[in-house]
């Protein structure tokens, strides 16, 4: 499978991609992610210079992630090669990555999850805390299920 384009003006950030995890994080949680008054180019846009963190994977075996904002991308420390590369599950250390898998269990049988706290790990093995993150499923309009998003805005290195 191709990793995905860069946002950019020219794939207008990735708008269709973004709409779909808008609209669902709003179907699951009943808030926005941006003004809901926003395109989906428009909020593309504003998402991927977010302050916070938004990411999510795609449906393989063993997920890839498929977007990431650039706050993301920082806080992991990739480029958008590396992240669109980097399976999903090694955003968790070896140890953690049980604790990982049952919050995505979770999520695929309830839809999404609020409030979730846990350390992840960016490319350099530089820890950090992620609090309050959402996860949430992401389901087109023809039911098909694409993956999996995740949204948080605090963390702290350790």
């Amino acid at each position: 499978m191709t990793a995905p384009p860069p946002p950019s003006e020219a794939n207008q950030f990735l708008a269709e991609h973004v709409g779909l995890i808008r609209r669902r994080f709003r179907h699951r949680t009943g808030r926005e992610l941006t003004p809901a008054r926003m395109s989906d180019a428009e909020a593309a846009r504003y998402l991927y210079t977010a302050p916070w963190a938004l990411l999510s994977h795609d449906t393989q075996p063993d997920p890839l992630f498929n977007y990431a904002n650039q706050t993301a991308l920082g806080v992991f420390a990739m480029t958008w090669d590396e992240m669109t590369r980097c399976p999903s599950r090694l955003s968790a250390e070896a140890d953690r990555r049980e604790e990982r898998a049952a919050l995505l269990r979770d999520v695929a049988e309830r839809g999404y999850s609020d409030g979730y706290r846990g350390i992840r790990i960016g490319r350099h093995g530089r820890r950090f805390v992620i609090e309050a993150a959402t996860v949430w499923n992401l389901v087109d309009a023809r039911d098909i299920y694409r993956g999996q998003a995740a949204s948080f805005g605090h963390w702290r290195w350790l």
